[in-house]
């Protein structure tokens, strides 16, 4: 049975990277920026999944760490100059690990609604900081320019990049979710009173999460910052915690690549419908709300139990 199952991981491994590493033989510099996106918010998804459908805790300030990742790189090249890209982006993702660490002692004392709109709230004040400090972060007009250096700058060589990234951050995340501690973490989304009977720290491992959670979210901030070559403030807005966790709904909060198959959706909805009609966004909202009612485990999900109804019926009829 394990064995089944490492050669439909390795299938999928396998042919994930093999879809991606072939978009740029298309030529299609709209092709190559699509997949960017799904690739960066995939990735974005999955690592908040790993506290909200993993943890069970929803997070409305992922936000937070997705700005700070592209403000890392942002302001980086802007005040030291182009060649500081990549010291940006890790700049980034190490101010949102010791931000993520710090706020971690005070969100994690709470749960439930009281959890959720605190990190709501941490969101909205980062997001009103940049959006009120004009001389240093730009404001509303964010900062533009922003082109990886030197041979990141080939759009191509920069996709590659962001593929590689991707691919083993979600490795990662995946190898942890299948761990010890991935089971852990289910059990505190479960029955956290259980996990403390059994000599577990609930607190400490929810915060541990949290701050993995926060870092790869960063990771895409920074990553993206390239992928649109710009940042703005939206960046940090409450509305991008609330597009990550509609990608999760939608593709399934139970199913690890789950929010990375309703990232991809998300973003190819939003540029078909938005290139047609000035009302993109109420058909995406209705377009969502239903694919969330029909499929409420989520596509990934609904996939999952069609296969398991198809396997039951076929073990049926052969037993009659």
């Amino acid at each position: 049975m394990e064995a089944a199952s490492d050669k439909k991981a390795l299938l999928f491994w396998g042919l994930f990277l093999v879809v991606f590493a072939l978009v740029p033989i298309s030529r299609n510099d709209y092709y190559l920026a699509m997949a960017n996106r799904i690739l960066v918010w995939g990735m974005f998804a999955v690592a908040f999944n790993m506290l909200f459908g993993v943890t069970g805790m929803l997070s409305f300030g992922q936000a937070l760490f997705f700005g700070l990742g592209g403000y890392g790189v942002g302001l980086m090249v802007k005040y030291l100059g182009q060649a500081w890209f990549l010291a940006g982006l890790g700049a980034g993702v190490a101010a949102a690990a010791v931000v993520a660490y710090l706020l971690g002692y005070l969100v994690i004392r709470v749960s439930g609604v009281f959890f959720t709109i605190l990190t709501l709230a941490f969101g909205q004040l980062a997001w009103q900081i940049t959006f009120r400090w004009y001389r240093v972060t730009g404001g509303d007009d964010g900062i533009q320019g922003l082109v990886p250096t030197g041979i990141l700058g080939d759009h191509i060589v920069y996709y590659y990049f962001c593929l590689i990234l991707v691919a083993c951050s979600v490795w990662f995340l995946k190898r942890l979710s299948a761990s010890p501690q991935g089971l852990i973490l289910r059990c505190v989304r479960q029955n956290p009173a259980r996990v403390r009977f059994l000599g577990r720290r609930v607190r400490r491992n929810q915060r541990r999460i949290y701050v993995i959670s926060s870092v790869f979210a960063a990771l895409a901030g920074g990553l993206m910052a390239g992928v649109d070559n710009s940042i703005h403030t939206n960046m940090l807005n409450w509305t991008t915690s609330g597009e990550v966790i509609l990608m999760s709904v939608l593709g399934g909060i139970h199913q690890f690549f789950g929010p990375f198959i309703g990232a991809a959706v998300i973003k190819v909805i939003e540029d078909v419908v938005g290139a047609r009609t000035e009302y993109w966004s109420l058909i995406i909202g209705l377009v969502m709300m239903t694919m969330v009612l029909l499929f409420p485990r989520g596509l990934v999900g609904e996939w999952v139990s069609f296969k398991a109804r198809m396997r039951s019926g076929g073990a049926r009829k052969e037993g009659v």
